[in-house]
Order: structure tokens, then C-alpha cells, then sequence
């Protein structure tokens, strides 16, 4: 297959390419080489990809991209948190606007199978479930709480500790933030325009991704990036609230490969039809883990907890990944120790190459 894979040239989009053109697809990369993705001079690459710069909202370029394609893989996105909510503009032009431009691109030119990057934020906080009220759904942490170090959520109807949980994709979606938001915006578009065109589409609810090639020094990456940088600087990770913070660390390349599983299951789907998957490793870690793995792989120093907090994180998220391996035969390979060890000595992305 010829597969458009747009931000081609990010973290993992760059993985992505290189899976397809493993497989031996042929893989076309589109990307606009943002700053806040790809700080740095661009640099010509060598590679088997075609490569075109362009912004996805570019409905001209795209027109022309999209000859003879048979499917695409959005991972084109802007990504993170974000410094505030004066984001939100760009997040929403980003994800949602763009997303919708390809769409219609793609409507336009007959491409009717498409693989979305989508996210475990669409959910909020995961799954809990309280003693006495079996599975509860608690609301936005308060900031009162938050500032007294009460980071963990009640339950809402007796206040009662919680015990969290995996979270699969039937639970509600519950979006609290701004680019949490978008992405589930995203999926409902790509929903629709199956409906529409009778196309196929896939949202793959990505966990927390980390591994080589992260870019670093940003305020839109990963805690797994910063953590890394600053520990690249020679500084000890930062670790908000009590580094209890339960997470699902996966590695870029299983990401990947569930790209590639995906494809191949678009197939399977039926006309008009879309499906969502968690794509999670099923080894949850605290963020404290995570820190702490990585120093002592680095050689120190060693983490720092903090007590700062976010507005807008959630407590606990972990996935139940078992629709994306039951139904599409995806497994992951990279344990959380390998995984580590490997991204402590790994190069983060400071530049990237494009032609």
C-alpha cells in the first residue's frame, strides 16, 4: 500500500514510516516541521520516504499529496498541555481543523481507509471503584485539595478512597483540557466521515509513548521527555504531586506496530464503520517509577518529588489494551525495564531532518 503518513517526521511518526517501509509499504511523509514539535534547523534526511513539507489545513497540497494513496496515518497533532489555556487557538486549528481538512482532502480524492493518533486523555481520570459504590466516576480534582497535597479523587458519593483500575474503550469519554478536547473531536470526525464516504477508520487511544527520538526542551512534550532533559542537563527530574500518579508507559515502537495492526484491520471493518482501541503496554507504573528508572539507568541524579501540581492532570489513566490484541493480534514488545534502559542513553530530538 502507499500510505500517507502525516507529521511523518515527528517522534512517532518518524517510527511509524519506518515500520511501513519494513513491511514493505511504501511510505509518503507530509509535515509541516512546527517549532513547537521540531525545535531546530531542518536537516536534508536520508531515507526511503517521500517527503513533502505542508501543513495539513493546506487543502492544495494535500489535493496533490494524496494521489494514488490508498490510506492514511494521522499522527500530525499538536500535542501536550500546552503553557495555558491562550493555546486553545492553535490546539483547535491544529487537531481539529486540520483533521477536517484532510478528511474532505480525502473524501475528495476516493482514499477511504484511515488510522487515526488518537489519545487516552478523551477519558479523564480512569477507571475507579469505590467499596460501598462499585465503579464511580469523581469529578475535577479541587484545587484546595490539590494544594493541601490531597492528590488522590473520592468517591463522589461518600468520599470514600478509590481503587483505581484499567480503563477500556466503552468507558464515557470525559475530556479536561483543552487538547484532551480535540483529540476526541478528532475521532468523532473521523467517525463521521466514514459515515459519510462509507470509508473505514480507526482511533488508536495512545498511552503514555516514550522512547528515542522524543523532543526535548518543550513545554508540549511528554513527562517522559522532561524528565529526560533534564536529566541530559545534568538535573535531577522534578516529579509533580507524590509521584504516585499511576500511568501506562508504552514504547514508540509498539506504537508503531499497532499503526501497522491497524491498517491491516481497516479491512475487517465494515463500510461507513469506526473503531476505537487502547494501545497501552499492560504493565501500569507510577510516574515515580518512570523517574526513578530512568535516573538510575542514566547514572543520576536522582528524582526530585515536588508537591507542584497541574491543573488539568488526571491521577491515575491506564489502559486495558485487550480489544487491540484480541481482535487485531497486536502485542507489545518492549517491556518497561528494556524500554528505560534504552531511552536513559537514547538521543532526544533537538532538530529535525527534512527535505
Amino acid at each position: 500500500m502507499r500510505v500517507l503518513v502525516t507529521g511523518g517526521a515527528g517522534f512517532i511518526g518518524a517510527q511509524v514510516v519506518a515500520a511501513l517501509a519494513a513491511a514493505g509499504h511504501t511510505p509518503v511523509v507530509m509535515d509541516a516541521l512546527l517549532p513547537t514539535a521540531h525545535p531546530g534547523a531542518p536537516e536534508v534526511p536520508d531515507g526511503p520516504a517521500e517527503f513533502v513539507r505542508g501543513d495539513v489545513r493546506d487543502a492544495e497540497t494535500l489535493r496533490r499529496v494524496l494521489r494514488g494513496v490508498d490510506a492514511v496515518c494521522h499522527q500530525a497533532a499538536m500535542v501536550g498541555l500546552g503553557k495555558d489555556f491562550a493555546d486553545a487557538p492553535e490546539y483547535v486549528a491544529c487537531n481539529d481543523l486540520g483533521t477536517a481538512v484532510l478528511l474532505a482532502a480525502m473524501a475528495e480524492a476516493g482514499v477511504r481507509r484511515f488510522v487515526q493518533a488518537g489519545s487516552m486523555v478523551v477519558y479523564g481520570e480512569g477507571r475507579y471503584e469505590c467499596r460501598e459504590h462499585a465503579v464511580v466516576r469523581p469529578g475535577p480534582r479541587a484545587v484546595a485539595d490539590l494544594e493541601a497535597g490531597r492528590f488522590e479523587p473520592r468517591c463522589p458519593r461518600c468520599g470514600a478512597e478509590l481503587l483505581p483500575g484499567l480503563v477500556g474503550e466503552d468507558a464515557p469519554a470525559d475530556p479536561r483540557n483543552v487538547y484532551a478536547t480535540t483529540k476526541l473531536a478528532q475521532e468523532h470526525l473521523a467517525a463521521a466521515w466514514a459515515r459519510a464516504t462509507g470509508g473505514a477508520a480507526v482511533s488508536l487511544r495512545y498511552h503514555n509513548v516514550y522512547g528515542p527520538g522524543m523532543p526535548r526542551d518543550t513545554p508540549y512534550a511528554g513527562v517522559a521527555s522532561f524528565f529526560r532533559s533534564a536529566l541530559a542537563r545534568g538535573e535531577a527530574p522534578r516529579v509533580f504531586e507524590d509521584g504516585a500518579q499511576r500511568r501506562d508507559f508504552v514504547h514508540v515502537r509498539d506504537v508503531a506496530g499497532a499503526n501497522l495492526a491497524a491498517l491491516a484491520g481497516l479491512d475487517g471493518l465494515p463500510d461507513g464503520g469506526h473503531t476505537a482501541y487502547n494501545v497501552g503496554s499492560g504493565e501500569p507504573h507510577t510516574v515515580g517509577e518512570m523517574a526513578a528508572a530512568l535516573a538510575a539507568e542514566h547514572g543520576g541524579p536522582a528524582p526530585v518529588v515536588t508537591g507542584e501540581f497541574r491543573l488539568g492532570d488526571v491521577r491515575h489513566i491506564t489502559a486495558d489494551s485487550a480489544r487491540l490484541r484480541r481482535e487485531l493480534g497486536w502485542r507489545p514488545e518492549v517491556a518497561f525495564a528494556e524500554g528505560m534502559a534504552e531511552f536513559a542513553r537514547a538521543g532526544q530530538r533537538g532538530a529535525v531532518r527534512a527535505g
